[in-house]
């Protein structure tokens, strides 16, 4: 069963990432339920997925130990709220299904940007200074606006406002000056009560995808390339926006750094199944500096998306990338039903 569209703001995104999944995983023989969820939460099956596509049947209706029309595995494509924060990993195990991708706790930290962040920072992961806001906060008194100012201009310029729980650069501002800030947090907060403001980096804009469990493979790295200021959401999604440079022009020893904290950033969140690790390499004359930027649980999953094309050029084409993650997933459910919870 394939799960795309959802409820969040990145529903549009969601639905090529699912049609191009269904179409993959069908070349590779298997039998696709297709079920777009609704701006309204209903599961409703589609014969494949796109903006304002008809139902071909009623809504399901869900209870536990029922299963979910006899599917083995649930693929969700689901990106933002409600689709990778683990609301629907949730739901999933409480049906007692397998499904692709990293559990709750994993999803729930790794799509807050600012949750994220701070357990990166106990475990001393390299990465940009941020400042964190939160509305009730913002909104309280003038003294704590001025406090919270204060706080994000100390970074410097310039500088990035994010909702802390949105993807694809949806609600994010570039601020050259501190008389712009204000304006792009209150953007930020019609997305989400939770704002993060970070320093920007001068940095080369470098990922890496990670495939596996307990025991995982890090893909070649790619370089980002694109023509604008920074990686916003026209250069993640119009056509000729962004160019991946895979594998990125690096020597070995910076891949093998990168590598390595790929992996360790995949496992100290406890990720499984899938995830794409974002880092900024800065350059001075010692060296390298490498910087972790975030971690996607479901990243975009079209045949042109960073993910799978980071594979593609490691030697893992689309359709066998889809299989290994069908059997990721049944082998960690098989394992974690060992527990007794």
């Amino acid at each position: 069963m394939l799960l795309a569209g959802g409820r969040s703001s990145e529903r549009d995104v969601s639905l090529a990432s699912g049609e191009a999944v269904r179409v993959g995983l069908t070349e590779r023989g298997h039998e696709v339920v297709a079920i777009e969820i609704g701006r309204d939460g209903r599961w409703f099956p589609v014969e494949r997925f796109g903006v304002d596509q008809a139902p071909i049947g009623a809504p399901l209706q869900i209870s536990p130990g029922e299963g979910l029309l006899g599917a083995e595995v649930v693929f969700p494509v689901l990106h933002g709220p409600f689709g990778e924060d683990g609301v629907i990993q949730g739901t999933l195990e409480s049906l007692d299904v397998p499904y692709v991708g990293s559990g709750v706790a994993a999803s729930a930290i790794c799509l807050d940007k600012l949750l994220f962040k701070e357990v990166a920072a106990q475990a001393k992961i390299p990465q940009v200074n941020y400042v964190a806001i939160q509305a009730g906060e913002w909104s309280r008194d003038e003294q704590k606006r001025a406090s919270l100012l204060d706080a994000a201009a100390a970074l410097g310029f310039p500088s990035f406002v994010k909702p802390a729980r949105l993807g694809s650069s949806v609600g994010i501002s570039r601020v050259n000056e501190r008389g712009d800030l204000a304006e792009a947090i209150e953007t930020a907060l019609k997305f989400d009560p939770r704002v993060i403001v970070e320093a920007g980096s001068s940095g080369d804009e470098i990922e890496c995808s990670v495939l596996g469990n307990s025991e995982v493979e890090v893909s070649q790295p790619g370089k980002l390339e694109f023509d604008g200021d920074w990686y916003d959401f026209e250069a993640k999604y119009e056509e000729g926006g962004m160019r991946l440079v895979a594998p990125a022009p690096i020597n070995e020893s910076l891949e093998i750094e990168l590598a390595t904290m790929a992996a360790k950033v995949f496992k100290l969140v406890g990720c499984s199944g899938m995830a794409r690790v974002d880092f900024f390499v800065e350059y001075d004359g010692d060296g390298a500096n490498v910087l972790v930027n975030e971690i996607n649980t479901i990243p975009g999953f079209t045949r042109t998306s960073v993910y799978a094309k980071l594979f593609e050029a490691s030697g893992l084409p689309y359709g066998e990338l889809l299989d290994r993650l069908l059997d990721l997933a049944i082998s960690r459910h098989a394992e974690e039903r060992g527990f007794n919870y």
